[in-house]
């Protein structure tokens, strides 16, 4: 059920085109994420980057931002402004192939079933079971 007016639920006005992540590096970032997802670059130079989601579901693009600083993790101010969080099979084969791709491991950790790891660019995002 939806918390839209009657008049709104059935209907959209536009469609996802993509999600970009704002870096200082979109190749080094768009390296990281193709890895860990296994998906091909479409397009990539020192501006910006876009992997294509091989099922034809919404792209990842990777935007640079001059004098990008990254929110930290766990932060109290509520600095953080989104993280993605992905479904895997094994979760500590998932940790170990993120962190030698270049992810690092955060001391804290808000879950018992989500292992939260930080890529290179210092955006936080998940890791969970797919069960």
């Amino acid at each position: 059920m939806s918390d839209l007016p009657s008049d709104q639920s059935a209907t959209g006005f536009a469609r996802l085109a993509m999600v970009t992540i704002d870096c200082a590096d979109p190749v080094a970032l768009a390296a990281f994420y193709g890895g860990v997802l296994g998906w091909e670059s479409r397009h990539v130079d020192e501006n910006f980057a876009i992997l294509d989601n091989p099922e034809g579901g919404t792209p990842l693009g990777f935007g640079r931002v001059e004098g990008y600083v990254p929110a930290p993790w766990g932060n109290p101010d509520g600095s953080k402004h989104f993280h993605l969080d992905f479904y895997v099979e094994d979760l500590t084969d998932a940790t170990d192939r993120a962190l030698a791709l270049g992810a690092t491991e955060p001391e804290y950790q808000h879950g018992r079933t989500l292992r939260v790891l930080i890529d290179p660019a210092g955006h936080p995002f998940g890791l969970a079971p797919a069960e």
